[in-house]
């Protein structure tokens, strides 16, 4: 139940926080947060993570995260033999990748807006998808650690 509560709330937060940049922005819209280092700035992402494969098409992305998403849900729900760290990070990665799925069946393309200028602009989405895949790898790594003692 956890997990499903995690996942529902990574979706809401996404959700607002687009919501309310559509809502005061148009694209290619900055504006400065902490000078030059950090600025909100609306992007709509045509392509995957971090903008890769633009311009490919939309229905195949979809049709790649709900395979994938599928996966996840599986693992949380069947395969209780993973830790806590490990299901979380399985709900971040699930969470994100529906909030950034519903953007692209609704808008054809996903809302970005954290610039930090030296790096691809992301959203809460994928935060949440990182720290999942992070949770995971630290989970994999102490896997790996407590197999060789």
């Amino acid at each position: 139940m956890i997990y499903a509560i995690i996942i529902v709330t990574v979706i809401f937060l996404d959700r607002i926080v687009k919501i309310a940049l559509r809502s005061g922005f148009e694209p290619g819209d900055t504006v400065a947060v902490l000078g030059d280092f950090f600025h909100i700035t609306y992007v709509q992402n045509k392509g995957v993570a971090f903008s890769m494969l633009y311009g490919h098409e939309t229905v195949i992305m979809i049709i790649t995260a709900v395979l994938m998403i599928a996966v996840l849900v599986f693992l949380i729900g069947f395969h209780r033999k993973f830790p806590s760290t490990f299901n979380t990070g399985l709900a971040l990665v699930c969470g994100g990748g529906l909030g950034n799925m519903i953007d692209r069946k609704t808008y054809g393309y996903v809302v970005d807006m954290f610039d930090f200028g030296w790096f691809p602009v992301f959203n809460v989405a994928d935060i949440c998808i990182c720290v999942g895949c992070g949770l995971m790898l630290l989970y994999a790594l102490k896997s790996v650690k407590d197999d060789k003692q």
